[in-house]
């Protein structure tokens, strides 16, 4: 799609300006008092704190017990604090915050590594080597991300920090040109894609902020035109392994790091070189690339989440905006304004991006402008990722297909999540905070991963297996006016050990009245189903109370008893208060009905 187009591109390459809007215009009216206000006061706070000190046992923590947390808040503080305090000099002009940008800026460029240490490995899956080589660099999602926060404060401030001592941005340009440029022309990393080989979210992610560096900094024409082809060739590379239906298999979470950055390399490109990418646009799997979030959230802040994706994620904002106007999404675009507008974080306080928190100081005050009208609601299906989705007037239901090969994946072939009034009913609980064990060979001795704490069938302790040959099979969905219907065959996502013929699942979405759950197997070990619930349940021979919210009527169970899970990790409890619960519903025979009202 991107890499066939640069053939017969003979136009110039312009320069990218990340303070425009996206079709290059400046902004050309003061900000208003309370955007101002809130970019100044959090300036004056960083200029109050203290830089964090990063030491080389911080950095090797990692590799020592896999605690990846305390280095990058420390990482990610000096980052925030530089972001605070550029876009503060930037909205007041009045230089006071000048001297803390540049011992924020020196102190960035001497680091011996931009990238984290989990990520500190040349290859796809190699060796973490305990400290970075400042001799050979690796490019990593905040490697690129970093030289992408440097590149846009140059931009913005150039000719200030130019006035207060001339050395400050050769050094940042001398470093972003080390770190970035020159390794990403020279070596292969895996993420730029090759052949067949999957990529993910760091393909998009990273491209884009290459993009953004090269394109904003006063680099070179040879430069440009050597960096081009390589980042079209990665954009076709990520896009390879989405469907045409435009499913992020990373989850919703993953979106905003994938199908957004994607939208991010887009809008650079469309600046810089406008014939090469206008007509892109309006392909229909960017536009559903675009638009999968429409789909997957519920209401308020929860979403229907699988693979590493939390339930309750960030507001949509300005970036989702911006791409359903780009792809003519309305659907898109009023599901991002109607966040915008209710968000107290509207700004962005908390990103590590400072072109994202710049497009939000530029587009928030118009978008609020908007007369917000309520996003549409719909039924839909991923057939590429064997995710369909039902709803009426009180429930929200997904169920999962697919296989256990997808990146970020959990074992959760066949399970379902269902909202009630928007509020969790069966859910997922997503994934804990991430460690060196996440990305191991024992990720899948982390409970949340694991197909028994889904809505899933255990069959006497035997759980789902990873890999993508562990799969669904014969996927059936129909949409109706008074019927929404999906069936699965999920046998085939369990081991040989656990002794199953067959499992089929229907669940069925019998609108304005209940949701239906009916699972049929035939198998030589006993099966148990798991059910995951925020609610206490309270249990009443056949049926299960979920507080106020639901009553679910089994038919074909035996005893059915329950176990409180604490919550204990800070990842988890951004979702979940700290306990939830496991309902343990035995089959009594070879099916099993549920009846959810």
């Amino acid at each position: 799609m991107f890499a066939g187009r640069i053939a017969d591109f003979k136009g110039p390459l312009g320069d990218f300006r990340p303070d425009s809007m996206p079709d290059g215009a400046g902004l050309s009216r003061p900000l208003p008092d309370w955007i101002a206000d809130a970019l100044r006061a959090a300036g004056e706070a960083a200029a109050a704190d203290t830089w964090p000190q990063i030491r080389a046992f911080d950095y090797r923590e990692y590799g020592i017990n896999g605690n990846r947390s305390r280095f990058e808040t420390l990482y990610f503080r000096r980052r925030l604090m530089l972001n605070d305090l550029v876009l503060a000099e930037w909205a007041e002009g009045s230089g006071r915050f000048l001297d803390a940008i540049i011992d924020g800026l020196i102190l960035i460029c001497e680091e011996s590594g931009w990238q984290l240490p989990a990520h500190n490995a040349y290859e796809r899956g190699g060796k973490r080597h305990s400290l970075p080589d400042p001799d050979d660099p690796v490019i990593d999602l905040f490697a690129a991300e970093t030289a992408a926060i440097l590149s846009t404060t140059l931009h913005l401030l150039r000719a200030k920090l130019d006035a207060i001592d001339p050395a400050v941005v050769p050094r940042v340009e001398q470093e972003i040109d080390r770190r970035i440029f020159k390794p990403y022309l020279v070596r292969h990393f895996w993420w730029m894609g090759q052949g067949d080989e999957r990529m993910n979210n760091w393909t998009a992610w990273i491209t884009q902020n290459v993009l953004l560096s090269a394109f904003t900094l006063p680099t070179s024409l040879p430069l440009r035109r050597a960096i081009l082809p390589k980042a079209l060739q990665s954009l076709d590379a990520f896009l390879k392994d989405y469907a045409e239906d435009g499913a992020c298999e990373e989850g919703v979470v993953y979106y905003r790091h994938a199908g957004l950055c994607l939208f991010g390399a887009m809008t650079i490109l469309n600046q810089v070189a406008p014939d090469l990418v206008a007509p892109l646009w309006q392909e229909p799997k960017i536009r559903n690339i675009a638009e999968f979030i429409c789909h997957m959230h519920v209401g308020g802040d929860y979403y229907f989440n699988f693979a590493d994706s939390s339930a309750v994620v960030p507001p949509c904002g300005v970036r989702e905006f911006l791409f359903g106007q780009a792809v003519q999404s309305q659907r898109l675009m009023d599901l991002a304004a109607s966040h915008i507008e209710r968000d107290a974080n509207r700004l962005m306080p908390s990103e590590w991006n400072l072109w994202y928190r710049l497009q939000a100081v530029l587009w928030a005050p118009d978008i609020l402008k908007r007369k917000v009208t309520a996003p549409a609601r719909s039924d839909h299906c991923f057939p590429g990722i064997g995710l369909a989705i039902a709803r009426d007037e009180h429930f929200a239901l997904a169920v999962k297909g697919g296989h256990n090969g997808d990146s970020h994946n959990h074992n959760d072939v066949g399970s379902v999540i269902l909202y009630k009034d928007a509020k969790p009913l069966l859910i997922d609980v997503g994934v804990e905070t991430y460690t060196a064990k996440t990305f191991s060979p024992r990720r899948y001795e982390i409970w949340t991963m694991q197909s028994a704490y889904h809505n899933l069938p255990t069959f006497d302790g035997v759980m789902q297996c990873d890999g993508d040959h562990f799969r669904a099979a014969g996927m059936e969905v129909r949409f109706e006016p008074e019927i929404a219907e999906v069936a699965l065959e999920i046998a085939g996502a369990y081991p040989a050990e656990a002794g199953l013929r067959h499992y089929r699942r229907t669940v069925r979405l019998l609108r304005g009245r209940a949701v239906e759950i009916h699972d049929q197997y035939d198998g030589d070990r006993p099966a148990t189903l798991s059910l995951m619930t925020l609610a206490e349940p309270e249990i009443e021979g056949s049926l299960i109370r979920l507080g106020q919210l639901a009553e679910i009527r089994v038919e074909g169970a035996g005893a059915i008893s329950v176990e409180p899970l604490d919550i204990v990790d800070p990842r988890l409890r951004q979702s979940w208060p700290e306990r939830i619960y496991r309902l343990l519903v035995p089959f009594g025979g070879s099916a099993l009905t549920l009846s959810i009202i």
